[in-house]
């Protein structure tokens, strides 16, 4: 079967290259055309139509300001997805985009399914009529993800994580050590990987390196962005740069301090302490958080409905509060115990590895009987 596949951030890379993985073992005769990231490219051994590098806007002024970029990328997708006659159009996140183009895909006749849910319980859950209208199957990833479209008649399978796939394949592999020369506890920073979170939120996360001189600070960087941006940011600051590494990094990691999404849940996940940072543009942000309907910004805290990370956003990313509660997570840290044991009770609800070899049986099951 034919699959045309669309992801516009790291982390819809990430998932959307170990579903190709597990498409591609269960459908022998699957092709594949997709927008997406390295992880993609590598998992389908072809080149992307379009690089994530070229569709991470975030934020509304930002959206703007990129708009007719946005427009002549919306045109050329729909396009290439029309040549392509694919048998299915498989969207991973990226709402703005990928809703417009699951509406044009439905009105053409193509099956849409949607894997990694946009998150229209936290805002514009007017989102999930769309979706009822153009989706044809909803494969979730967040227990409490499944009764939300259930509660509006939308066709949905919980799958489980992906994200445990990811970190499985990661624990069954020999890790080796950093080559980083320095004996001192490290400090693992995940700025982002979208070039406006890194020049917001990577500076306040840089000023703690002066504060904590008996740990190293390594930074989880990606090649997505260029070596340029981050030692601009960097200057004379006495950090070590890892790229494309991150679970290497958390794993020999004591702490972390990590910019809001889906690394949020990783880091949990390989049971590091964290404190989660956020800044967007101001007026981004206001409208934000006007529409906004949730308590929380990071998926921790989200999948337990209470607080088990802190979560530092927007005034509250400074460097008095960023240093104490880096320092209640380090060990012998106050609040270091409740975290990890708090974790341990998260990693049972989001359940086991297999998410991505569900979401394929799923999806190939449903192409077949159509």
């Amino acid at each position: 079967m034919k699959y045309f596949i669309i992801a516009g951030e790291a982390s819809g890379d990430l998932h959307a290259s170990n579903l190709i993985k597990a498409l591609k073992s269960k459908d022998m005769e699957a092709e594949f055309q997709f927008w997406g990231g390295n992880k993609m490219e590598e998992a389908a051994n072809q080149t992307a139509l379009k690089h994530i590098r070229d569709l991470a806007f975030m934020g509304f002024i930002e959206v703007v300001q990129n708009l007719s970029s946005i427009l002549r990328n919306i045109k050329l997708c729909k396009q290439q997805i029309l040549d392509y006659k694919p048998d299915v159009l498989i969207l991973v996140d990226y709402p703005g985009f990928n809703l417009k183009m699951a509406k044009f895909a439905h009105q053409a006749n193509l099956k849409v399914f949607y894997y990694i849910s946009p998150k229209v319980w936290a805002w514009k859950q007017r989102r999930v009529i769309q979706i009822k209208e153009n989706v044809d199957r909803m494969f979730t990833i967040l227990p409490f993800e499944t009764s939300f479209y259930k509660s509006y008649g939308v066709e949905v399978d919980y799958i489980g994580n992906p994200l445990m796939d990811a970190i499985e394949k990661h624990r069954m592999k020999k890790v080796e050590k950093l080559k980083l020369n320095d004996s001192r506890p490290i400090i693992a920073l995940l700025p982002g990987s979208r070039e406006q979170e890194l020049k917001r939120i990577f500076p306040d996360m840089l000023k703690m390196v002066s504060y904590f001189p008996e740990h190293q600070f390594v930074v989880a960087a990606t090649k997505t962005l260029s070596e340029e941006i981050y030692s601009k940011l960097i200057g004379e600051i006495p950090v070590k740069m890892v790229y494309d590494k991150t679970y290497d990094v958390l794993d020999q990691a004591e702490a972390a301090l990590v910019t809001s999404g889906t690394a949020t849940l990783e880091t949990a996940l390989l049971n590091i302490p964290q404190v989660v940072c956020y800044k967007a543009n101001p007026a981004s942000y206001t409208i934000a958080k006007n529409l906004v309907n949730i308590k929380y910004i990071s998926l921790v805290n989200l999948i337990m409905n209470k607080e088990i990370v802190v979560e530092l956003i927007q005034h509250d990313l400074n460097q008095k509060l960023l240093k104490q509660e880096l320092q209640a997570i380090l060990k012998d840290g106050v609040k270091r115990e409740k975290v990890l044991a708090d974790y341990s009770e998260m990693r049972e609800r989001v359940g086991g590895a297999g998410a991505s070899e569900r979401g394929a049986d799923l999806m190939i099951d449903y192409l077949r009987t159509k």
